[in-house]
């Protein structure tokens, strides 16, 4: 990896991209769903209901029970989990 050269006097920063940008990051609630996705496109890693949170504000990280162990352990999301927010019906709703 190379690391950029630093920037001159005249030089602008690239603006930020992400989730940093807009100030957004993962919010959740209990019995709301996260899901990890894999390494080929299209496929789900893992997948877990969220049963407890740390803050109360629901930020990051949560305790998850996972689908296919049934344990609970403490998850910290990476970029490549997303929170489906469950709502009354079944639907989901991604995370903003």
């Amino acid at each position: 990896m190379s690391v950029p050269p630093p920037l001159k006097k005249n030089d602008q920063a690239a603006p930020a991209t992400g989730p940093e940008a807009t100030g957004a990051s993962a919010r959740a609630r209990v019995g709301d769903e996260i899901v990890v996705r894999g390494t080929t496109a299209g496929v789900i890693a893992r997948d877990g209901e969220i049963v407890g949170l740390h803050h109360p504000d629901g930020s990051p990280p949560y305790d998850v029970r996972w689908a296919d162990s049934g344990r609970v352990t403490l998850y910290f999301p990476g970029p490549d989990s997303c929170i489906r927010h469950l709502v009354t019906g079944g639907d989901h709703v991604p995370a903003r």
